[in-house]
């Protein structure tokens, strides 16, 4: 390979993490030859890709959407986690006026505040400190009816944690007096972005109509789940009764907060809720008129709700200045990642820069892909060999090792892992034939931690660790350190800059991330 390279292929490997090896580790455990080689030859380091590294609170699993922003804007992108917790904290909060005019609202028809939202110890989508500064904002203002309506995680938390975190979210409504919570159901059905209009019509008819489980202890009816092998992820719509009736339904004259702050996920029902009969067509649906309805962030432009929590502007991200320069470029992705390589890489843009392609290989649309730890990793790779002379920058993201981690099969995600492997092979031969510069990283952590080693228990959520970076090039050369022993060296934002060096192009000022070599 010539040293003079202006083209660059971007590979993500998702949720592949840097640790010390061991048995819970299916990245040290999977047979990854062209790694292994790929380590011993050529540039690599660690970056750091949780925390306040990329714009979470310290201390923070990192997650593909944030990975994918940082990796993108080539800076610290500070994310709508702390920045709602500063408000909480500095009291701009209860200030807020998208907040403040849904509390108007119910008491002015003296009506329900109904608070819907993914309850759990993970920080992808929600983040409990912020529910908790809902309730607070509701008991500042005296409002006298609050009901919750609870998804369960079992993703980005442990499969089974729902239990107890929502029976501690009980005892501090009880404690308060003030709101309880009125239905429960799992985030497959009331988070779905794959176009599963039976689950997202399941979530809105608990919400609305009540068609559900009729149980009155929540403890018991997650417990009862558990034994049934369910996950806190597929927990069926339960509503909850007191006194022969339900704690409270969403209705005409209420409002709604939706407090998860991620978008792609909340997009499905938030549209259910809003639009017309005459621009819904999704399922058959009761519309619930003059409903006030606010979202936490920006789910989708265009759709009509106040939304509490507008999102940063970034400037000039990488597709961007690839694009003022003229540069063609192709982001590849299966479905679970599309929004990753798209919406997120782009600044958190739905944007199509000039010269920007895009394609979609279909994921399988089960949610158990460990049954099929291939996924579309050979769709991915086939798409780059046969578009490899149209583009100078490719974009391509694996998903394996993330879905497979989250299903905690570590057989499976071992298996992923290997696939992978097998299409580096293959792309950095072609590559190197076409003077390719190859740069593998991955957004966040997840395959190389799936065990408790005191515990034994499985692991399916982030991890806080490292993240790998190689840079494959004749001039790019590495030394004999272990890759999990050496210390981090730079951050996901590093990776942006990177690319626009070695593609010789000027980094914009807007890019705070340094150059990696």
């Amino acid at each position: 390979m010539e040293n003079n390279t202006k083209k660059v292929a971007l590979i993500i490997l998702d949720g592949w993490g840097v640790t010390e090896p061991s048995n819970g580790n299916a990245i040290y455990k999977a047979k990854t030859p062209t790694v292994n080689m790929i380590e011993k030859t050529y540039f690599s380091t660690t970056l750091q890709a949780s925390g306040i590294a990329v714009g979470l609170p310290w201390g923070r699993e990192g997650n593909s959407e944030v990975g994918h922003i940082n990796l993108g804007a080539g800076r610290i992108v500070y994310q709508y986690l702390p920045r709602i917790v500063s408000s909480i904290r500095d009291g701009s909060f209860f200030k807020n006026e998208a907040l403040l005019r849904a509390i108007k609202f119910v008491k002015r028809n003296d009506s329900t505040l109904h608070l819907m939202g993914l309850v759990s110890s993970g920080s992808v989508h929600s983040y409990i400190d912020h529910l908790y500064g809902l309730l607070e904002l509701a008991k500042k203002n005296d409002v006298k009816k609050v009901v919750l309506h609870v998804f369960t995680d079992g993703k980005d938390g442990e499969p089974n944690e729902g239990a107890e975190f929502i029976q501690k979210l009980q005892d501090r409504l009880k404690k308060e007096n003030l709101g309880k919570i009125g239905t429960i159901i799992g985030r497959a059905y009331a988070m779905d972005r794959n176009n599963k209009w039976d689950f997202t019509q399941k979530t809105y008819e608990l919400l609305t109509n009540g068609i559900g489980e009729k149980i009155t202890n929540i403890y018991e009816y997650l417990k009862n789940s558990y034994a049934t092998d369910k996950t806190d992820m597929t927990i069926d719509p339960a509503v909850v009764y007191e006194n022969g009736s339900p704690i409270g339904l969403i209705k005409s004259q209420d409002a709604l907060i939706f407090f998860n702050f991620r978008e792609d996920s909340a997009r499905q029902l938030t549209r259910a809720f809003v639009l017309s009969d005459d621009e819904f067509d999704k399922f058959p649906r009761k519309k619930i008129q003059s409903l006030y309805f606010v979202g936490m962030t920006q789910y989708e432009i265009g759709l009509p709700f106040e939304t509490a929590f507008l999102p940063p502007i970034i400037k000039m991200p990488l597709a961007e200045v690839l694009s003022k320069n003229k540069k063609k470029q192709l982001h590849i992705a299966e479905t679970e990642k599309y929004a990753h390589v798209t919406y997120f890489f782009n600044g958190e843009n739905e944007k199509r820069y000039e010269g920007e392609e895009r394609m979609l290989c279909s994921s399988t649309g089960t949610p158990h892909y460990d049954k099929f730890p291939e996924m579309q990793a050979d769709s991915i790779a086939q798409k780059f060999y046969e578009n490899i002379d149209k583009y100078d920058f490719f974009l391509l993201n694996f998903a394996n090792a993330d879905m497979l981690a989250h299903s905690g099969n570590i057989k499976a995600t071992i298996r992923g892992i290997e696939i992978i492997d097998a299409n580096l092979s293959g792309i950095l031969q072609v590559a190197q034939d076409k003077n390719i510069t190859i740069i593998i990283t991955s957004d966040h952590g997840n395959a190389e931690e799936m065990l408790n080693l005191k515990t034994g228990e499985i692991i399916t959520s982030h991890s806080k660790n490292p993240v790998p970076i190689y840079i494959v090039g004749e001039k790019y050369t590495t030394d004999s350190i272990p890759l999990y022993k050496k210390v981090a060296s730079g951050v996901l934002a590093d990776v942006a800059p990177t690319i626009l060096k070695i593609m010789g192009l000027n980094i914009p000022p807007e890019m705070t991330g340094k150059p990696l070599i």
